[in-house]
């Protein structure tokens, strides 16, 4: 089943799409990419959904252009740059954080609630993880991870980092340095596929869709979520 919901912050509403299993069960913050809440995200909703979690997204270009959502392609690409170098980093992590307050408040929800996130939402996921109780966090490919980690001490919960090691827009160097960063911590891994490039397992852009590694992280990110946030 899917809904929508409002979240009310200081100086607006936005929208948080809401997947539920037939029961109670963890939530899931999904954290969207440039492409907004799309045929993309709902695809990964239903996947998690199908695992038992209460899954939401909000819509994170809100204060842009409520509702924004492109199809994955080429032609694309650049608005969705756009709408990326439009977004106010102050303020959008504070709406994760009335959104996973939100999540957590669903009377679907248990109380045990983690976030999901892929490429300026994976940057998303890991800053929230930075900010608040999570019980499980999975970040893909998210470009601002290198830049931010002097703030990865500030992480309480288990995480799970997902990388392409010819990503064109993420340096092998700067996917090293999270390695480092992530070396020794209990509760983090991360897993660089080396012959991904960026967005590999979204499945609705030919342009970066690698199925087997798609298929091989995804497997990953299923087992983490099994350890760290167990659907009853």
């Amino acid at each position: 089943m899917k809904r929508i919901e409002n979240v009310e912050v200081a100086d607006g509403e936005f929208a948080l799409h809401v997947w539920t299993p037939d029961k109670a069960g963890p939530g899931i913050l999904l954290i969207q990419e440039i492409f907004g809440v799309g045929d993309y995200m709902e695809a990964v909703a239903e996947d998690l959904v199908a695992l038992g979690y209460v899954v939401a997204a909000p819509d994170m270009f809100w204060r842009i252009e409520k509702d924004w959502a492109v199809q994955h392609n080429e032609e694309a690409l650049p608005k969705g740059m756009s709408m990326v170098s439009q977004f106010d980093w102050e303020k959008g992590p504070e709406d994760l954080e009335a959104a996973l307050a939100h999540l957590r408040g669903l009377p679907e929800v248990d109380g045990r609630v983690g976030a999901v996130g892929f490429c300026f939402g994976g940057t998303l996921a890991y800053l929230l993880a930075t900010r608040a109780e999570l019980d499980a966090t999975v970040s893909f490919y998210g470009s601002g991870v290198p830049g931010a980690l002097a703030a990865i001490d500030d992480i309480r919960g288990p995480v799970q980092f997902h990388f392409g090691g010819s990503d064109p827009y993420i340096s092998r160097e700067d996917v090293a340095a999270v390695e480092r960063a992530v070396a020794g911590r209990d509760g983090m891994e991360i897993h660089v596929q080396e012959d991904g490039g960026h967005a590999f397992h979204n499945r609705k852009a030919p342009m970066f869709y690698q199925p087997e590694l798609a298929d091989r992280a995804w497997r990953l990110t299923e087992e983490f979520l099994a350890r760290t946030l167990p659907v009853a």
